[in-house]
């Protein structure tokens, strides 16, 4: 099974919109096809960021979220980095890359493409969504 970090933004985006990241969470992680990769650092961040009153204005955002959240919590393999990185120039950023180096994830799906600049960052590929489902989701799907 595919070991996958799924960045906060594209649940965002997944909550927000029925696109490529609403199908890798729906088709690939809530049918249990994938393996997401967490830390305790990740989850907060999800929580924060899925909790802001700014999303209410879409249809069902909280609802989805908390459920999303609780799936998360249940499903997701919980890593703890051991190092710590100065890679990407938003440090928060940098907590993917140590989870992806603690928990050899072979992808990390990220629509932020400002700061994930690079293709890959030691055994992990770093892929918008659209190139993930294009190229990368698991064949039992096809």
């Amino acid at each position: 099974m595919q070991k996958i970090i799924i960045d906060t933004n594209v649940f965002v985006s997944a909550l927000i919109k029925k696109s490529y990241p609403f199908l890798i969470v729906d088709k690939l992680f809530l049918e249990n096809k994938i393996q997401l990769c967490t830390s305790e650092e990740l989850i907060k961040e999800y929580f924060e960021v899925l909790s802001r009153p700014k999303f209410s204005k879409f249809p069902d955002f909280e609802n989805n979220a908390k459920m999303i959240l609780l799936e998360i919590i249940l499903k997701s393999e919980l890593f703890h980095p051991k190092i710590k990185l100065e890679i990407i120039a938003d440090k928060d950023d940098n907590m993917i890359l140590e989870l992806a180096d603690e928990s050899n994830a072979d992808f990390i799906i990220t629509g932020n493409t400002n700061d994930f600049t690079m293709k890959e960052f030691k055994n992990s590929k770093i892929l918008t969504p659209k190139e993930y489902w294009e190229n990368h989701k698991p064949i039992s799907l096809l």
